[in-house]
């Protein structure tokens, strides 16, 4: 006889997703949450309540992560589940609290079932993962994994001059450095989609594999200002059409080097800005994304080349600077197949994927066995407050990470 699964339970879990989504709901459903602003400060408290309740520990470290423990059998680096519970101006009720709520529900979940887990179970709140208050994205992760400067962070500022620092010392979650997540047996990041693949395709989970690896550079097109109505098109140097031409040749050739390379233009400032004067300066980002750093390496090629080969430079100067990059994040593949191995057992659809977005875990990856679960977000929409994904895959997403806890404890 097959044995019983044990569940979540569903209800509670939708309750506990609209009550966390109090804590800055808009007008409009969404929500507006930055991170340590009053609202953070409310729905930290919050969590702690409910962690407490559990018979839950928690430490806070010096970024304002969350930790909040409960006791193994033994002894052992816990199994750590969590996202952030920041949003970005008007975002939604689901990205980032989900993976909170996930690991307040598995844990609600063991305890009225008085299973103590063989060893400690940990839900984690990573403090400013959005980045929408505070620049850059995943700050705290990036300090934790030692990719960011702890010293350049905290004295990074608001809109309104604040630094981290300070909005971290007057919402009362400074905390200590010697509660950081050094070591964990795991890390699981339950997670909206935030794209359209698997409510397209019909499936429930997915088990994602990677965070996909990027460039982003920046293209500046000189050309010269003059009136708009009395220069002949022949004696022009419009940095403007140069820029177009620009643009269209770097869209033609990067759209035949692989279906899955993804690329934008997705800035673009123009010089002086003013309709009756030829513009005589275009500066335009362009990134890519893609998996295989092989294909990146075409893309930057491709980039690279528009400086000496743009079809039609008219007469401008152009200089391509790279900004940034950032290699593919592996996620542990053994954790990977435990997901897919729970996913199954569950009678769940799913499929292996990529994240085009980042995410904490891609940070915590560096040096913690990672991955992440996606569920499916309606029309693939994400920081807006129209983000809506169903009450049942949520139950169906945290159902895996559950499953999943219990096959590497019993491992």
């Amino acid at each position: 006889m097959k044995k019983q699964k044990l569940l979540i339970n569903g209800e509670r879990l939708s309750r506990s997703l609209e009550k966390f989504a109090d804590f800055g709901r808009t007008e409009n459903n969404g929500v507006t949450r930055l991170s340590l602003s009053e609202e953070d400060r409310l729905v930290r408290d919050y969590f702690c309540e409910c962690c407490k309740e559990l018979g839950m520990t928690i430490k806070v470290d010096d970024m304002g992560n969350i930790y909040a423990t409960l006791a193994g059998l033994e002894n052992k680096p816990p199994i750590v589940m969590g996202s952030h519970m920041d949003t970005v101006k008007k975002g939604g009720r689901f990205d980032g609290i989900l993976g909170v709520a996930a690991g307040l529900e598995v844990v609600r979940t063991l305890v009225e079932n008085n299973i103590q887990p063989k060893i400690p179970v940990m839900i984690v709140n990573f403090t400013n993962e959005e980045g929408a208050r505070f620049e850059p994205s995943m700050m705290s992760s990036g300090v934790l994994s030692g990719k960011f400067d702890k010293s350049i962070m905290l004295q990074k500022t608001d809109s309104e001059g604040t630094t981290f620092e300070n909005a971290l010392n007057a919402i009362g979650y400074a905390g200590d450095s010697e509660s950081r997540l050094k070591e964990a047996t795991a890390f699981l990041e339950l997670h909206i989609e935030q794209g359209p693949i698997l409510e397209r395709e019909s499936l429930t989970i997915g088990v994602v594999e990677c965070v996909l690896g990027m460039v982003c550079y920046e293209i500046e097109v000189t050309g010269e200002s003059d009136h708009a109505g009395t220069t002949p098109m022949n004696m022009r140097k419009d940095a403007f059409f140069t820029a177009n031409s620009l643009i269209m040749e770097a869209r033609q050739k990067l759209g035949i080097l692989d279906d899955d390379l993804v690329f934008t233009m997705g800035r673009v400032n123009v010089f002086p800005n003013i309709h009756t004067v030829i513009p005589n300066k275009v500066v335009f980002s362009l990134e890519a994304r893609h998996k295989d750093s092989k294909v990146i390496e075409k893309v930057e090629k491709v980039i690279e080349s528009l400086k000496t080969t743009g079809s039609e430079n008219g007469g401008c100067d152009i200089q391509v600077k790279k900004l940034w990059d950032r290699d593919t994040v592996w996620f542990d593949k053994s954790i990977c197949n435990l997901l897919e191995q729970s996913s199954n057992s569950l009678d769940l659809p799913y499929k292996r994927m990529v994240s085009g977005a980042g995410h904490d875990a891609q940070f915590i990856a560096s040096y913690i066995p990672t991955a992440m679960v996606f569920v499916p977000s309606i029309n693939g929409k994400s920081h807006c407050e129209e983000e809506l994904t169903t009450w049942e895959d949520c139950e169906k997403g945290v159902n895996v990470i559950l499953e999943t806890v219990l096959a590497i404890k019993s491992s």
